[in-house]
């Protein structure tokens, strides 16, 4: 037997085409197929094929045959029973080279048509294209129940410098189980890997991915679709409603809701209480439950657990159709371990960087994306194009991007390598996360990128060509902290530290600033946010509605997770829904209601949103009455002004007075004090501004500011007030 058929049948060919397949040899046109186990081979309406010894080989001479291009084999398996498949080794290569040229170069921001499993139709004939970018193997071969799992059958062919792989297997539809066996040509060792590019995988703890059709779904967002092209984010109101899919909402038997069913439930409830996005908790694929989603191993795949792809689509499409955003988090900062996916793909360093000081991350046990390779940045923009463009997704918010921007990020001395220039930042990364914006930008206006980034790394939001990451938003991490913090403070000791809320606005327009009480800030130990609250029950839950209302006036789009609405008592816990029986009590109900109201308030009024990343939409009132820990502030929109006052004390303060800009009548239109939120009832109507100038203002008012709450107020001139 020659050495080339040797290596087939060892399953180390790296051409099986030379071998396989119709040849012309020697003057004589023979084929040759591999079926390890068969009885005997034929071709249809042609001769049979000779078993070269048992090694599962077979060919013939078809010199005198009227043979199709495209040949199908009847084989019969060790059981007697006869199967027909027409030969992949009759086909030419499928995948353009000007694709693996822009793949190679990382330019290719539609890899995933390329790569993974396609339908095709190639010269008439339907089947599956798999393709895999595999630079270290030997030999890849697509596994699955079609070839009951034997790399030995469907050996691909190498397309050379590319590092891809590719067979179209014939006959191969939608729903097919596979995944790729890979030898790796230095070690021989041989591993078997689901499909980076899988778009959509067995339910877990199964791994295959299987092969779906893309271009199906009809949708129903295209007014959505054409407004998002040109929707003026910077100056709208964005209020983002954070959801865990697997832990909103169980079925009665506390099992998941597909995504159509959470679709109908929570497009309803994120409308009733004022929401004009959902942000998704991981969506892409992933094996433990418990990770939240953040440890991807599907990157282009929405989770089997609530359903297909499709209904991923219906579900986005359904929020469209209801006017509210999607966005999802995205994660392309680490990713796991696991033996089955990303990890040592083709036996050697591939997705991750080869040097473990920049490789791994210590803290959580995952891998670090080699973002100098042009391969494993493509991979990931396409990811990012593949949510925007065949999900429609509105945004992607980036998780743990400082980790990506320091190469020392939670490492010790001597535990990570410097950059060429000796200082500890990720070249790499930053021109990746750059890219990555312009990239989304460019292609798809209208979508926004948001980085969870908790250090004070200069210009995350500003365009790269001033030197920025380009990104659309930054979750402003520093005034969570700084507000929680201070809001845990025994109310008598707040006036100690007033700089905690104050300081903030001293940062607060140097970014593109979202105000994020996510996930993190109620697990962990860490506590609910009802449970950060000082006092007495009362106290605790009017610190926490005081708490929304200062959020909601203050600079910046918001974002609150789920349960938080509830002032649910307890942590969040990912293996069971929120806590709705609360709702029977007034006080969480009034939690509820007043977030709401506030988003409402939030959505309705220009001042609270036309300018929450510029510095002519907030104005201090009073920011030095430490003394009393009270707050005071204009928010301006183009054409007028609210003014909010925020008592941070249990301390009601009457014949408060404040200096206003203007004169006329100020009514109060949200008090986080009122009976219908479970406060005292302390408030205001109807207040005539006074000519007293306070505060370095014309005119003032004096009003009664109630114990832990906030209060609103519009200006109505005066020929309004009157009539």
């Amino acid at each position: 037997m020659s050495p080339a058929l040797e290596l087939i049948v060892q399953a180390r060919h790296y051409d099986p085409f030379s071998v396989l397949g119709r040849h012309h040899e020697q003057g004589d046109d023979i084929v040759r197929a591999f079926f390890p186990g068969a009885r005997k081979v034929r071709i249809e309406n042609g001769p049979e094929l000779t078993p070269t010894k048992k090694t599962g080989l077979f060919e013939g001479s078809i010199k005198d045959h009227d043979i199709p291009l495209h040949y199908a084999l009847l084989w019969t398996d060790a059981k007697g029973q006869e199967h027909r498949s027409i030969e992949p080794y009759t086909f030419a290569p499928q995948i353009p080279d000007f694709d693996l040229y822009l793949f190679g170069t990382g330019k290719h921001w539609h890899i995933y048509r390329i790569l993974g499993a396609s339908l095709k139709n190639v010269d008439g004939v339907d089947g599956t294209l798999f393709a895999v970018w595999a630079p270290n193997a030997e030999r890849v071969s697509v596994v699955g129940d079609f070839n009951q799992w034997d790399g030995r059958r469907h050996p691909m062919r190498c397309r050379y410098d590319s590092g891809v792989w590719e067979l179209f297997v014939p006959g191969l539809g939608e729903g097919t189980l596979y995944k790729f066996e890979i030898r790796n040509r230095h070690s021989g060792d041989v591993f078997v890997k689901t499909d980076p590019y899988g778009r959509f995988f067995e339910l877990r703890p199964n791994t295959a991915a299987i092969v779906v059709r893309d271009d199906q779904y009809e949708w129903n967002d295209r007014d959505w679709m054409r407004d998002r092209q040109q929707w003026d984010w910077q100056h709208s109101p964005m209020s983002v409603y954070e959801v865990h899919l697997g832990a909103w909402r169980r079925d009665k038997d506390d099992g998941f809701l597909g995504y159509r069913e959470l679709a109908r439930q929570l497009v309803e409830y994120v409308k009733e209480h004022g929401f004009t996005h959902l942000e998704l908790m991981p969506v892409t694929e992933h094996p433990l439950d418990i990770s939240w989603g953040y440890q991807t191993t599907g990157y282009y795949a929405p989770t089997s657990r609530f359903g297909s792809p499709d209904d991923f689509r219906w579900f986005v499409d359904y929020c469209h159709q209801n006017d509210i955003g999607v966005i999802i988090d995205w994660v392309p900062a680490h990713f796991p371990k696991d033996a089955w996916a990303l990890a040592w793909f083709d036996g050697a360093p591939l997705y991750e960087h080869a040097d473990p000081r920049r490789g791994e991350h210590p803290d959580w046990g995952t891998l670090i994306y080699d973002y100098g390779r042009n391969e494993v940045r493509n991979f990931l923009f396409g990811s990012a194009m593949y949510w925007l463009e065949e999900f429609h997704i509105d945004g992607l918010r980036v998780d743990a991007v400082a980790s990506m921007l320091y190469l020392d990020y939670s490492r010790q001395p001597g535990e990570w390598i410097p950059n060429k220039y000796g200082s500890n930042e990720n070249l790499e990364a930053i021109d990746f996360l750059r890219e990555l914006n312009n990239i989304t930008q460019e292609q798809h206006p209208g979508t926004v990128v948001i980085a969870e980034e908790s250090t004070a790394w200069p210009q995350v939001t500003r365009p790269p060509w001033v030197g920025g990451l380009g990104f659309a938003m930054k979750w402003n991490m520093g005034w969570m902290h700084d507000t929680l913090a201070f809001l845990a403070n025994d109310p008598v000791y707040r006036q100690y530290h007033h700089d905690q809320l104050t300081f903030g606005l001293l940062y607060a327009f140097t970014e593109n600033f979202v105000l994020p009480f996510s996930h993190d800030e109620v697990v962990h130990g860490k506590g609910s946010m009802l449970a950060k609250m000082p006092g007495d029950e009362w106290q605790r839950f009017a610190n926490l509605r005081l708490l929304y209302t200062y959020m909601l006036t203050y600079p910046g789009k918001k974002l609150l997770f789920m349960g938080s609405e509830l002032a649910q008592p307890s942590e969040w816990d990912v293996e069971r829904e929120l806590e709705w029986d609360l709702l029977q009590y007034p006080l969480h109900q009034g939690v509820q209601s007043l977030v709401a109201d506030l988003n409402r308030l939030y959505r309705n009024q220009p001042e609270l949103h036309q300018y929450d990343f510029e510095s002519p939409g907030f104005e201090w009132v009073d920011c030095h009455d430490s003394s009393q820990s009270t707050l005071s502030y204009l928010r301006r929109s183009a054409d007028d002004f609210l003014l909010v006052a925020l008592n941070f004390t249990p301390v009601p303060r009457h014949d408060y007075r404040l200096g206003v800009p203007e004169p006329g009548a100020y009514q109060e239109i949200l008090n986080s004090d009122s009976q219908f939120y479970g406060g005292s009832n302390l408030g205001n109507g109807w207040i005539e501004a006074d000519p007293i100038p306070w505060m370095g203002r014309p005119y003032s008012i004096s009003i009664t500011l109630p114990p832990l709450a906030g209060v609103v107020f519009c200006r109505q001139p005066e020929e309004t007030a009157a009539s």
